[in-house]
């Protein structure tokens, strides 16, 4: 079976209050912990408004991020294309490659708020068409290309970078909802896909489909896609029960519900939890939710009920919020890290077989205990040193420590 890789997607949703400069550095507290754990993967959004999400530059605070790292692969999810010039974004992009040591991945979508593009200007209608757009430049330009193009967003003349990407081939990603767009963007360039409507029941029975879109448009572009390079995102809270899962993200998830979607984004069809206890059972523990708050174990199950109904995808995505407090949070991806990334990827299966193997086998490890026995029955001092002390050795190498007399009759009859 092949390796999933784990990250984790800052948007960021975070309530307001908080000092937003000591969200910032707990922000990259997080990565850096992320890091230390072994997760592949950071990615990092682009907001100007609603209050919840204030990062307005991936690209900077993923330099302060790659300056505390040292594994971590740190993508931009996303950058949204039609706010910017491309060539601008390009020049970013590779200086962030350069400053990371080439662990950039560049994630880009067309802008997920519409009182973003309404700030900047921009017509809603030509957010997609935008999009593809500059990733078509900007790949020209990663390849080395001169570039000069004219259109009614940008300028370039005889554009070139002076520096190319560090890496010799910078991972693209596009974001993808339940909508076709994104995958069908992902299969016209041949590159890879983050699908974030997965956090929702209906983009999570949507996926088979999605990736359909992505096949059917690369085979029409004469391009290829990858399920290794498609990421899903999924929503979780761990902790050692349910019940203290629960308990720790039930106000927060109510939050984040009432005050964000609901109050803020208002989202269609979304309507206000009326107590914390109502907000989990309804994201978590009613049928065919989308969010995991549990154990280790309930997320397992649920990773791997979503590569069967994906049909598979190269890594899995958690996404980063404040259901918990700061402690709890930090904690609930520990555990993701020590329980669920071995489970589903199998690193304790050797382990698992090893101590069956020596259980099942005991009979066989008898000749270990009497090899021993035998060395020290021969020395007189060291036999009456076993008779005081038991020695733990006997015991480890064979079971129980035999009595002195009758393994020194034993001895003698051979």
């Amino acid at each position: 079976m092949a390796r999933l890789n784990f990250g984790a997607f800052l948007a960021p949703h975070h309530p307001i209050g908080e000092h937003p400069m000591l969200q910032f550095s707990r922000d990259l507290d997080l990565v850096t912990h992320l890091d230390k754990l072994g997760y592949d993967e950071f990615w990092c959004g682009e907001h100007h408004s609603s209050g919840w999400e204030m990062i307005a530059s991936p690209e900077m605070f993923l330099a302060v991020a790659g300056d505390r790292t040292k594994r971590i692969k740190l993508g931009t999810g996303v950058v949204s294309l039609p706010y910017h010039h491309p060539f601008n974004v390009a020049q970013r992009m590779v200086q962030l490659d350069y400053m990371t040591g080439g662990r950039a991945i560049f994630g880009s979508g067309p802008g997920a708020l519409a009182s973003d593009a309404h700030t900047l200007g921009v017509d809603p209608m030509v957010l997609r068409d935008r999009q593809d757009d500059a990733i078509g430049v900007i790949r020209r330009l990663f390849k080395g290309e001169r570039v000069t193009a004219k259109t009614d967003w940008y300028t370039m003349q005889d554009a070139a970078l002076q520096l190319l990407p560090l890496q010799e081939d910078m991972p693209f990603v596009v974001a993808s909802q339940i909508s076709p767009s994104g995958m069908t963007l992902a299969g016209k360039h041949g590159i890879g896909i983050i699908s974030i409507g997965s956090l929702s029941d209906e983009g999570l029975n949507a996926l088979p489909q999605q990736w359909a879109f992505a096949e059917q448009s690369a085979a029409k572009h004469g391009q290829t896609v990858d399920r290794k390079n498609w990421r899903v995102l999924l929503s979780w809270h761990i902790a050692e029960t349910r019940e203290k899962a629960r308990a720790e993200a039930r106000d927060g998830l109510l939050r984040h519900h009432n005050e964000y979607i609901t109050a803020t984004l208002q989202r269609p069809g979304a309507r206000p939890f009326k107590t914390p206890d109502e907000a989990v059972d309804k994201m978590a523990f009613s049928e065919g939710t989308a969010a995991t708050i549990g154990t280790p174990d309930d997320l397992v199950k649920r990773i791997k009920s979503v590569l069967d109904i994906s049909g598979g995808f190269g890594t899995v995505v958690g996404f980063v919020h404040d259901w918990a407090n700061p402690e709890n949070t930090m904690r609930s991806w520990d555990m993701v890290a020590r329980y669920v990334v071995p489970e589903i990827n199998g690193y304790l299966a050797g382990l698992r077989k090893s101590q069956k193997f020596v259980i099942e086998n005991r009979a066989v490890f008898d000749r270990s205990r009497e090899a021993v026995m035998s060395k020290i029955l021969g020395n007189e001092s060291a036999a009456a040193a076993l008779a005081v002390t038991k020695s733990p050795l006997i015991s480890a190498a064979g079971g129980a420590v035999p009595d002195l007399a009758e393994a020194r009759a034993r001895q003698a009859k051979k």
